[in-house]
């Protein structure tokens, strides 16, 4: 049923309230109601915080949003991990009417005394609920009950003049004491609606990819390739540190099967020494909770994870449900596979792609069985250090299955973060991260012009903030755009710049500071030589003293990232104009830490632009004619801006601005 000071359209909301609305410790969030009323009758709302003690924070008052008929809005921020509920409460102010009309029908001479004596009556209320905080001895209730009796003094004063007696009404220290404590009737409660605040690193992150077996891999005397292990990928570990990256993400390290296993390029025909795809999961040496025995033992991988831990990395492990022919499961449960018409188990097929090298598992056989193996699989690894997963094609799995386990780990073990790798349709991916999913792959990848930015920029940040949170990827060992493919080192900074500033949440795969470009043919967006089929040795140092690295590149834009509060946030991003279609010019900001950052990105990555930017000063926190200085994090260089400033940007040079504003 309606209240009796309706509120309804309330963000954010997921589902009708069947699951809660993200949320990260340090995030403000907005929360946003239609508010209304019959008549002229003014009225006030406030949102209420509950934590997940049960305990109700201050409540915050809400505003009218400027240009929006009845749209009310307020910012919180919760301090604690955990289940949190918002409501908002709405009530009639007789108040704010009375001050109103008082203005009107006084200065007109109509109903003066009955005006005053009214306005008097209202005080009067006030005072009695302030008296009972003044027997508490508070300092600022003993204040502002002080200012009410000083308004009911003047409004009874029939001696003096009548402006005065309305001037004493209408002082800014009243309204500050009305606001504070607002008579209440009517009072309306719409909610609780669930809010789940995780840790941090839900939202901001920075992520690196690379293979261990690629890692202090090496050539032996016969010429064959060795492979890397987690003693020779820990050494590794203080260079993606020291670029200012905070997880470390490892591709599938189980046993990789031998049937049907892949060749080099994706080939059909390997040869003895050929290593198959890590995705390729399971053979006679184990399963999803075994280690490949070229990577090392158990007691290795954790002491990866404890030398990560000391360099500020966390590590991120692949979770890919699905198998190699001779994976354990095959044989011991061959209920959860599809087993085709002339008896063969169905292998993973994406027309006209094929996976012959993996069998998908079946949901809908045994998912009782499934979930619980899944289940154990999982709380193994998260016995060995492991908080955050990173899941291959979740959307190939059903929905409710990933509910089911989502919230079975988020009830045991809440710090567990999920990323999910769904690149689908845009409802199957708003799912899953309804259903719990913390973070989210995205069409970052294939959004490079200025149109498709501006549009996608504003889809993640406002349109589904509350419920996906973004991890801008700028390659993958799947995805090489036809971007970086002929836009030269220029784009990999372009691409790079983007998503570090553009979400709070970023991540690259190894060799993407080596500017690795080439596709396997033209046309496709997979790698020549790729690492999924084939160890690949990278000379790191020779790199790094030729300056063919991207690396101090990286670690700058990591830098300015941690330097600056509003990039850590998503929800705060706003686009402006410029009048060349190849400059895209956006702003984040936190007010609440004074930071406001301005990007400007040249996305031609063969050509200087100039042009005039355009900024949208209210939105910013500024008067148009306002000036402020700003300095160019990359650069160093500084400038002083207003609403429009001329902007040259040379790719040759540098493609991009990243500002940080002083107001």
């Amino acid at each position: 049923m309606v209240g009796r000071i309706p509120v309804m359209d309330v963000t954010p909301v997921v589902e009708h309230a069947r699951y809660p609305a993200k949320a990260a410790l340090g995030e403000p969030f907005e929360v946003t109601a239609l508010v209304f009323r019959e008549g002229h009758d003014r009225l006030g709302a406030d949102v209420v915080l509950t934590g997940p003690d049960g305990v109700a924070i201050e409540p915050v008052r809400m505003h009218e949003v400027e240009g929006e008929v009845s749209r009310m809005a307020a910012t919180v921020l919760p301090d604690a991990e955990g289940a949190w509920t918002f409501s908002i409460q709405s009530w009639s102010d007789p108040l704010a009417t009375w001050l109103h009309d008082a203005g009107i029908k006084i200065r007109a001479d109509v109903d003066t005394e009955l005006m005053f004596t009214e306005g008097a009556l209202l005080l009067e209320r006030v005072r009695a609920c302030l008296d009972e905080g003044e027997r508490r001895k508070d300092p600022a209730v003993k204040a502002a009950r002080q200012v009410v009796a000083d308004a009911i003094t003047a409004l009874k004063d029939t001696g003096r003049p009548v402006g005065a007696r309305l001037a004493v009404a209408e002082t800014p220290e009243l309204a500050a004491v009305l606001r504070e404590h607002p008579l209440r009737d009517l009072l309306t409660v719409e909610g609780p609606y669930p809010v789940f605040v995780d840790r941090v690193k839900a939202l901001f992150s920075s992520w690196y990819e690379f293979f261990p077996r690629s890692e202090g891999a090496g050539v032996d005397a016969a010429g064959t390739v060795t492979s890397g292990t987690f003693r020779t990928a820990a050494e590794r570990l203080p260079a993606v540190a020291a670029m200012g990256f905070d997880v470390i993400y490892l591709p599938p390290i189980h046993p990789i099967g031998e049937v049907n296993r892949k060749g080099a390029n994706n080939t059909l025909d390997p040869g003895p020494d050929d290593v198959g795809s890590p995705w390729a999961i399971g053979s006679r040496e184990g399963g999803h909770d075994a280690i490949h025995p070229d990577l090392g033992t158990l007691a290795d991988f954790d002491a990866f994870v404890a030398r990560a831990g000391e360099l500020g990395l966390e590590v991120a492990l692949d979770l890919a449900l699905q198998c190699a022919p001779d994976h354990p499961w095959v044989k011991e449960h061959p209920e959860w596979f599809t087993t085709r018409a002339d008896g063969s188990i169905a292998y993973a097929e994406n027309p006209p792609k094929k996976y012959q090298d993996i069998y998908p598992v079946n949901f809908d056989n045994d998912p009782e069985g499934i979930y619980a193996e899944v289940r154990r699989v999982l709380q193994h690894w998260m016995e060995h250090g492991v908080r955050i997963f990173r899941v291959d094609n979740p959307h190939t799995k059903p929905v409710p299955f990933w509910e089911r386990l989502l919230d079975d780990v988020r009830c045991t073990d809440p710090d567990v973060l999920f990323l999910s790798e769904a690149f689908t349709k845009p409802p199957m991916m708003r799912a899953l991260a309804t259903v719990g999913f913390h973070q989210s792959y995205t069409y970052f990848t294939w959004r490079n012009n200025r149109t498709e930015l501006e549009t996608y920029l504003r889809e993640v940040s406002h349109d589904t903030g509350h419920v996906l949170r973004p991890n801008f990827f700028v390659n993958t060992p799947d995805i090489l755009h036809a971007y970086l493919q002929y836009g030269g080192p220029t784009a990999f900074r372009i691409r790079a710049v983007l998503a570090a500033t553009g979400s709070p949440s970023w991540g690259v795969y190894a060799g993407y500071e080596l500017f690795e470009h080439v596709a396997v043919r033209p046309g496709s967006e997979e790698y020549l030589d790729s690492e999924k089929y084939q160890i690949r040795i990278r000379d790191w140092d020779r790199a790094a003293s030729e300056g063919r690295s991207l690396a101090p590149y990286l670690t700058r834009l990591n830098e300015i990232r941690r330097a600056h509060p509003a990039l850590q946030r998503l929800r705060n991003l706003t686009v402006h104009t410029t009048e060349d279609d190849s400059v895209l010019v956006f702003a984040k900001d936190a007010p609440d830490e004074d930071d406001l950052v301005v990007v400007v990105v040249n996305l031609d990555p063969h050509g200087a632009r100039e042009t005039m930017v355009h900024l949208d000063m209210p939105s910013l926190g500024l008067q148009w004619h306002d000036t402020f200085a700003v300095t160019d994090e990359i650069t160093g260089r500084a400038w002083h801006w207003g609403a429009h400033n001329y902007v040259r940007l040379d790719p040759g040079i540098e493609p991009a601005h990243v500002l940080s504003v002083r107001r």
